[in-house]
């Protein structure tokens, strides 16, 4: 559970802020049994460990013990830790830097920000450690399998204001992608569906109804099989790109979740997905500057003799 309330309760540790849990309202017992139902990734050994070093703490910096009571409503932080964390040998380029944004140009497999497996193998806590900039906060998303820009925000004071930017649909984003190509579908097109969470958490899906997501295509270059595609996305659905692109049959090269799931095993960073945040440009609320950001990351030209093997399916799930 990563934090946004940015307790001064206890420090910040390599990048990382402590995350927080509100101990509910109901219920009796003590703060340990809850944090162990809680958060069973953790064992109770763990969470004894922790509180004897000190570093799980209530919301007025008081000590939390093994014996000390469900208080309810309060709120309990402690340090997220990863054993094991798989190591990404791949590192984001700083392509600019003010007072209040950074934008980075992200490789393949990097999460942007913690979760899961994943804490100082991410962008957001290998910046902060980079830059010295305990505020940082990235004010959008991209997948981990994506590559190329993303916009942080250098100040909690600012992030509100970047963040209504893509709210509000301000600021214009393309994509590059290699994809199938297919004589049947042409380009220019705009793909509008309804997208929702599938049952497979992971995954989402196109169901009937009011269309939510929309997508400006256009076709750049091809060969016989294989093609390179601009991706325009008007709104910002998760994986949307990817559903859109595999629900027309075009599942984009090296994607493991659509239109089948295939991921590559852990470690394995031979099959990254052809997909290119490559440009950002608005018009900074703070500063009032014209900004235009462009990927010095590129998806190479396309595969000239490989066929494409994955299954041709039609992902709408009506």
């Amino acid at each position: 559970m990563y934090n946004t309330h940015d307790p001064q309760v206890l420090p910040i540790r390599d990048g990382v802020k402590p995350s927080c849990v509100v101990l509910p309202n109901v219920g009796d017992g003590t703060c340990l049994d809850f944090l162990v139902q809680r958060l069973p990734a953790v064992s109770r050994e763990s969470w004894l460990e922790r509180m004897a070093r000190g570093e799980v703490v209530d919301e007025l910096a008081r000590p939390v013990q093994p014996h000390t009571p469900l208080l309810k409503g309060l709120r309990i932080y402690y340090y997220r830790e990863v054993e094991a964390e798989p190591h990404i040998p791949f590192e984001a380029e700083v392509l600019y830097q003010d007072a209040h944004i950074v934008v980075a140009d992200k490789p393949h497999f990097l999460p942007v920000t913690p979760g899961g497996k994943y804490l100082q193998n991410t962008l957001l806590v290998r910046l902060k450690n980079q830059l010295g900039l305990p505020d940082l906060s990235p004010v959008h998303r991209i997948d981990r399998d994506t590559a190329g820009l993303v916009l942080f925000a250098a100040r909690r004071e600012d992030r509100g204001a970047y963040q209504a930017l893509f709210r509000e649909r301000t600021v214009h984003k393309a994509y590059e992608a290699i994809a199938p190509w297919n004589p049947a579908i042409t380009f220019p097109r705009e793909h509008a569906s309804r997208m929702v969470e599938s049952n497979n958490f992971i995954r989402m899906q196109e169901v009937a109804g009011t269309p939510n997501s929309f997508t400006q295509m256009e076709l750049l270059e091809h060969n016989q099989h294989w093609a390179r595609y601009r991706l325009l996305p008007i709104s910002g659905k998760r994986h949307q790109l990817r559903v859109h692109m595999a629900a027309l049959g075009l599942g984009l090269k090296g994607d493991g979740l659509y239109p089948v799931v295939d991921d590559a095993p852990e470690g394995d960073f031979s099959r990254p997905l052809m997909l290119l945040a490559q440009s950002l440009a608005f018009c900074d609320p703070v500063t009032g500057l014209q900004h235009q950001f462009r990927s010095r990351r590129t998806l190479g030209p396309l595969p000239r003799h490989e066929a494409v093997h994955k299954p041709v399916l039609n992902y709408r799930n009506d």
